[in-house]
Protein backbone atom coordinates (compact mmCIF):
# COMPACT_ATOMS: atom_id res chain seq x y z
CA UNK A 1 0.00 0.00 0.00
CA UNK A 2 2.31 2.21 1.01
CA UNK A 3 4.37 2.31 -2.34
CA UNK A 4 1.93 2.22 -4.62
CA UNK A 5 1.76 5.90 -4.12
CA UNK A 6 5.54 6.09 -5.57
CA UNK A 7 6.05 6.74 -9.21
CA UNK A 8 7.65 4.07 -11.13
CA UNK A 9 9.13 4.23 -14.58
CA UNK A 10 9.93 0.79 -16.35
CA UNK A 11 12.78 1.16 -18.93
CA UNK A 12 13.98 -1.74 -21.02
CA UNK A 13 17.56 -1.51 -22.22
CA UNK A 14 18.01 -1.90 -26.06
CA UNK A 15 18.84 -4.94 -27.48
CA UNK A 16 21.78 -4.51 -30.15
CA UNK A 17 22.09 -7.05 -32.49
CA UNK A 18 25.65 -8.26 -31.41
CA UNK A 19 24.58 -8.35 -27.77
CA UNK A 20 22.09 -11.29 -28.71
CA UNK A 21 23.43 -14.78 -28.43
CA UNK A 22 22.07 -17.64 -29.63
CA UNK A 23 21.63 -19.25 -26.81
CA UNK A 24 19.80 -16.66 -24.40
CA UNK A 25 16.04 -16.56 -26.28
CA UNK A 26 14.51 -14.17 -23.53
CA UNK A 27 15.19 -10.39 -23.25
CA UNK A 28 16.97 -8.82 -19.88
CA UNK A 29 14.51 -8.18 -16.97
CA UNK A 30 13.39 -4.46 -16.92
CA UNK A 31 15.27 -1.98 -14.37
CA UNK A 32 12.75 -0.37 -12.03
CA UNK A 33 13.78 2.88 -11.28
CA UNK A 34 11.54 4.35 -7.55
CA UNK A 35 11.09 8.32 -7.59
CA UNK A 36 11.63 9.05 -3.96
CA UNK A 37 8.97 10.73 -2.31
CA UNK A 38 8.81 14.67 -1.62
CA UNK A 39 10.61 14.39 1.95
CA UNK A 40 13.62 12.44 0.88
CA UNK A 41 14.21 13.91 -2.10
CA UNK A 42 14.46 17.57 -0.27
CA UNK A 43 16.31 15.68 2.55
CA UNK A 44 18.32 13.66 0.29
CA UNK A 45 18.47 10.85 1.26
CA UNK A 46 17.30 7.35 -0.09
CA UNK A 47 13.66 6.66 0.28
CA UNK A 48 13.18 3.38 1.58
CA UNK A 49 11.00 0.89 -0.16
CA UNK A 50 9.25 1.27 3.80
CA UNK A 51 9.63 5.03 4.06
CA UNK A 52 7.20 6.41 6.72
CA UNK A 53 7.04 9.60 4.93
CA UNK A 54 6.45 8.43 1.31
CA UNK A 55 2.29 7.83 1.14
CA UNK A 56 1.44 11.40 2.58
CA UNK A 57 4.00 13.74 0.85
CA UNK A 58 4.20 12.77 -2.90
CA UNK A 59 7.00 13.33 -5.17
CA UNK A 60 4.69 15.25 -6.83
CA UNK A 61 3.99 18.21 -4.02
CA UNK A 62 7.08 18.96 -2.78
CA UNK A 63 5.80 22.15 -1.19
CA UNK A 64 3.31 20.05 1.85
CA UNK A 65 6.65 18.79 2.80
CA UNK A 66 8.55 22.03 2.73
CA UNK A 67 6.24 24.12 4.89
CA UNK A 68 5.30 21.14 7.58
CA UNK A 69 9.12 20.84 7.55
CA UNK A 70 10.19 24.16 8.11
CA UNK A 71 7.89 24.41 11.29
CA UNK A 72 8.29 20.90 12.41
CA UNK A 73 11.40 19.53 11.45
CA UNK A 74 11.92 15.85 9.62
CA UNK A 75 12.83 13.80 12.79
CA UNK A 76 9.68 15.56 14.72
CA UNK A 77 7.25 14.65 11.59
CA UNK A 78 8.56 11.06 11.26
CA UNK A 79 8.28 10.65 15.53
CA UNK A 80 4.30 11.97 15.28
CA UNK A 81 3.20 9.79 11.90
CA UNK A 82 5.89 6.63 13.72
CA UNK A 83 3.40 6.76 17.38
CA UNK A 84 -0.36 6.97 15.51
CA UNK A 85 -2.02 4.10 13.81
CA UNK A 86 -1.98 4.25 9.98
CA UNK A 87 -6.12 4.87 10.30
CA UNK A 88 -5.13 8.78 11.88
CA UNK A 89 -1.47 9.28 9.80
CA UNK A 90 -3.39 11.34 6.64
CA UNK A 91 -5.56 13.12 9.28
CA UNK A 92 -2.08 14.13 10.97
CA UNK A 93 -0.14 14.86 8.35
CA UNK A 94 -2.76 17.64 6.88
CA UNK A 95 -3.01 19.39 10.50
CA UNK A 96 0.80 19.60 10.53
CA UNK A 97 0.90 21.28 6.96
CA UNK A 98 -2.48 23.32 8.07
CA UNK A 99 -0.87 24.81 11.24
CA UNK A 100 2.43 25.19 9.21
CA UNK A 101 0.91 27.59 6.86
CA UNK A 102 -1.12 29.22 9.83
CA UNK A 103 2.27 30.01 11.56
CA UNK A 104 4.09 30.40 8.34
CA UNK A 105 1.59 33.61 8.11
CA UNK A 106 1.18 34.55 11.56
CA UNK A 107 4.69 33.42 13.47
CA UNK A 108 2.78 34.75 17.19
CA UNK A 109 -0.29 32.94 16.99
CA UNK A 110 -0.77 30.80 14.09
CA UNK A 111 -4.23 28.98 13.78
CA UNK A 112 -5.10 30.33 17.07
CA UNK A 113 -5.33 33.42 15.82
CA UNK A 114 -7.08 32.72 12.43
CA UNK A 115 -9.44 30.62 15.15
CA UNK A 116 -10.07 33.68 17.31
CA UNK A 117 -10.66 36.38 14.40
CA UNK A 118 -13.78 33.62 13.44
CA UNK A 119 -14.98 33.76 17.03
CA UNK A 120 -14.89 37.49 17.40
CA UNK A 121 -16.89 37.60 13.47
CA UNK A 122 -19.21 34.83 14.49
CA UNK A 123 -19.99 37.31 17.74
CA UNK A 124 -20.57 40.20 15.97
CA UNK A 125 -22.52 38.60 13.19
CA UNK A 126 -24.60 37.04 16.47
CA UNK A 127 -25.08 40.27 18.44
CA UNK A 128 -26.12 41.94 14.88
CA UNK A 129 -28.71 39.00 14.23
CA UNK A 130 -29.65 39.38 17.75
CA UNK A 131 -30.85 43.60 17.20
CA UNK A 132 -32.26 42.62 13.75
CA UNK A 133 -34.60 40.29 15.42
CA UNK A 134 -35.62 42.85 18.44
CA UNK A 135 -36.11 44.92 15.50
CA UNK A 136 -38.59 42.72 13.63
CA UNK A 137 -40.64 41.95 17.11
CA UNK A 138 -40.92 45.86 17.48
CA UNK A 139 -42.29 46.42 14.14
CA UNK A 140 -44.94 43.45 14.86
CA UNK A 141 -45.52 45.31 17.80
CA UNK A 142 -46.26 48.56 16.30
CA UNK A 143 -48.05 46.58 13.54
CA UNK A 144 -50.42 44.96 15.73
CA UNK A 145 -51.60 47.93 17.68
CA UNK A 146 -51.86 50.04 14.60
CA UNK A 147 -54.28 47.06 13.97
CA UNK A 148 -55.85 46.99 17.00
CA UNK A 149 -56.43 50.85 16.79
CA UNK A 150 -57.82 50.46 13.19
CA UNK A 151 -60.48 47.91 14.63
CA UNK A 152 -61.35 50.28 17.11
CA UNK A 153 -62.28 52.89 14.78
CA UNK A 154 -64.37 50.55 12.38
CA UNK A 155 -66.41 49.32 15.56
CA UNK A 156 -67.39 52.95 16.71
CA UNK A 157 -70.55 53.35 13.76
CA UNK A 158 -70.98 56.39 14.71
CA UNK A 159 -69.45 59.92 13.97
CA UNK A 160 -68.13 61.38 17.35
CA UNK A 161 -66.35 64.84 17.64
CA UNK A 162 -62.92 65.48 19.22
CA UNK A 163 -64.54 66.86 22.60
CA UNK A 164 -66.36 63.31 22.53
CA UNK A 165 -63.18 61.11 21.80
CA UNK A 166 -61.49 63.10 24.88
CA UNK A 167 -64.38 62.84 27.17
CA UNK A 168 -64.67 59.20 26.39
CA UNK A 169 -60.35 58.72 26.95
CA UNK A 170 -60.49 60.43 30.22
CA UNK A 171 -63.87 58.84 31.61
CA UNK A 172 -62.05 55.31 30.67
CA UNK A 173 -58.77 55.88 32.08
CA UNK A 174 -60.22 57.43 34.83
CA UNK A 175 -62.50 54.43 35.22
CA UNK A 176 -59.53 51.72 34.82
CA UNK A 177 -57.63 53.66 36.97
CA UNK A 178 -60.43 53.80 39.86
CA UNK A 179 -60.64 50.05 39.61
CA UNK A 180 -56.83 49.19 39.97
CA UNK A 181 -57.29 51.04 43.13
CA UNK A 182 -59.80 49.32 44.85
CA UNK A 183 -58.45 45.86 43.53
CA UNK A 184 -55.41 47.28 45.57
CA UNK A 185 -57.36 48.32 48.31
CA UNK A 186 -59.35 44.85 48.20
CA UNK A 187 -55.62 42.99 49.05
CA UNK A 188 -54.39 45.71 51.13
CA UNK A 189 -57.52 45.60 53.23
CA UNK A 190 -57.24 41.65 54.00
CA UNK A 191 -53.28 42.90 55.14
CA UNK A 192 -54.48 45.74 57.73
CA UNK A 193 -56.95 43.58 59.22
CA UNK A 194 -54.29 41.06 60.72
CA UNK A 195 -52.27 42.14 63.72
CA UNK A 196 -48.75 43.09 63.46
CA UNK A 197 -47.82 41.29 66.35
CA UNK A 198 -48.10 38.17 67.87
Amino acid sequence: MESSNRTVTTTKTPLSPCSVSPSRSSPSPPRVVVTPCAACKILRRRCAEKCVLAPYFPPNDPIKFTTAHRVFGASNIIKFLQELPESQRADAVSSMVYEANARLRDPVYGSAGAIFQLQKQVNELQAQLAKAQAEVVNMQCQQANLMALLYMEMDQSTPVSPEQSLDKLTSTTFQSSMSFLDDQNNNFGSLWDQPLWT
